[in-house]
């Protein structure tokens, strides 16, 4: 018996005959339909080039995130996650846990010893001094978040599993200036413009993509979107 086709795979597929067709005005030739669709992505998609004064904008809004030399020094109480871990009793667990260091965290190295499914539950859950480069990212983004010391108020989820983090301390380091990082922040704007010019792209063709008796639709394919 043949598989029916879902309407989301059906409309792809509309999608691409109108990229085809498009490629088909355009002269473009390719063997195979990824090169073809590249080659048409190209030529209609355009993003202005930013300016310094966008760059500069960027510049003075993220300046924690432009900033270089940030060290934290932490300690955790990890409750791991295996695919034998009832999630809920652990993550009670940890939650229980947390409260209880946030009333009184003088305890931490005592509780990461006993609870924590870390190797470094040895030396009290310390993990010493770290940088942006060793830690997974959601670990950072917590460090960044909280940005003083004690126990943060929330799990932290990573792939290890759920973890409980007390900040012994912050040194921020240093914010380059706007020159040394200018290359960087307008790479970063034409990425983030690209993408917004490919989903409005994306939802034009979709917009128009509505199939016909034949394997292609009768609609002009949409201009380019600046």
């Amino acid at each position: 018996m043949d598989t029916p086709i879902s309407a989301p795979d059906m409309q792809t597929e509309v999608v691409l005959d109108r990229l085809r067709q498009r490629a088909a005005e355009l002269g473009i030739q390719a063997g195979d339909d990824e090169t073809l669709l590249e080659a048409v992505l190209q030529h209609d998609v355009h993003t202005p080039e930013p300016g310094v004064a966008e760059c500069e904008r960027y510049y003075a809004q993220h300046a924690d995130a432009l900033r270089q030399g940030d060290m934290v020094e932490a300690d955790h109480i990890l409750f791991a996650v295996t695919p034998s871990t009832p999630i809920d009793a652990l993550r009670h667990k940890a939650e229980d846990t947390l409260y209880a260091l946030m009333a009184d965290s003088s305890g931490f190295a005592e509780m990461a010893r006993g609870l924590s499914n870390c190797p470094s539950a040895q030396i009290g859950g310390n993990l010493g001094q770290l940088t942006a480069d060793q830690c997974v990212p959601e670990f950072w983004q917590a460090f960044m978040e909280h940005a003083e010391p004690g126990v943060l108020p929330r799990l932290v989820r990573t792939r290890f599993g759920l973890h409980i983090v007390r900040i012994a301390r912050i040194a921020r380091g240093q914010l380059p200036p706007f020159e040394a990082v200018q290359a960087q922040i307008a790479q970063t704007l034409r990425q983030q413009s690209l993408v917004r010019a490919l989903q409005l792209y994306a939802e034009d063709l979709e917009r128009h993509a509505t199939p016909s008796e034949g394997s292609t639709s009768d609609v002009a394919c949409p201009s380019p979107q600046n």
